[in-house]
């Protein structure tokens, strides 16, 4: 069984502060906490194609993915790597991203698809869609629990969802702060 959602908010903010933003909020220390299960984010490649005049990104995510006891016995670890593929384009605004795992996958695997792209009824803001698909590996001992744990992963990604947000709101809001007082960074 596959859970999914799909999650749209609204950024009152231009695209280019909030991709900027994308970009700082695991780097972000003053709010930091509301990451707190992202234990570590690494580049590990970022190319430009001039032609397009698209960028193009991989970072690796390292994320701490609690569960119930029996279940961290089960999977040996509670640590998940990730793999986050971007696609930004400064000519359209738009910018891509696909995250999966490539950790822990033989109990659930979660891919993560994320859209930025200017408000169509407010350039100067920006939309943020959201679709994940959360899938529980069918092991004949947890089957039954199967749909239970796909709950679980989906309530704590939402939740980790909204931290995200949270803190992409206030480093666009720091962003906007440093604009105004016209220091670049």
């Amino acid at each position: 069984m596959v859970r999914g959602f799909v999650q749209e908010h609204v950024f009152k903010h231009p695209w280019e502060r909030v991709t900027a933003a994308n970009w700082r909020k695991y780097t972000d220390t003053e709010h930091r906490s509301l990451l707190s299960h992202v234990v570590e984010v690494d580049t590990i490649e970022r190319t430009l194609d001039r032609s397009r005049g698209e960028l193009y990104s991989t970072r690796a995510i390292t994320v701490n993915a609690p569960g119930p006891w029996w279940l961290q016995r089960l999977m040996g670890d509670t640590v998940c790597h990730c793999l986050e593929q971007s696609t930004v384009n400064a000519g359209t605004r738009t910018m891509e991203m696909v995250t999966r795992n490539m950790t822990l996958k033989d109990f659930v695997e979660v891919e993560e698809k994320c859209w930025y792209k200017p408000h169509p009824e407010n350039p100067e803001w920006t939309v943020f869609r959201q679709e994940t698909n959360i899938t529980c590996a069918t092991l004949s001992a947890l089957a039954s629990m199967a749909e239970k744990i796909e709950q679980k992963c989906a309530e704590r990604f939402q939740q980790n969802s909204a931290h995200g947000r949270d803190v992409m709101e206030k480093v666009c809001s720091f962003l906007e702060r440093t604009e105004a007082a016209g220091v670049t960074l």
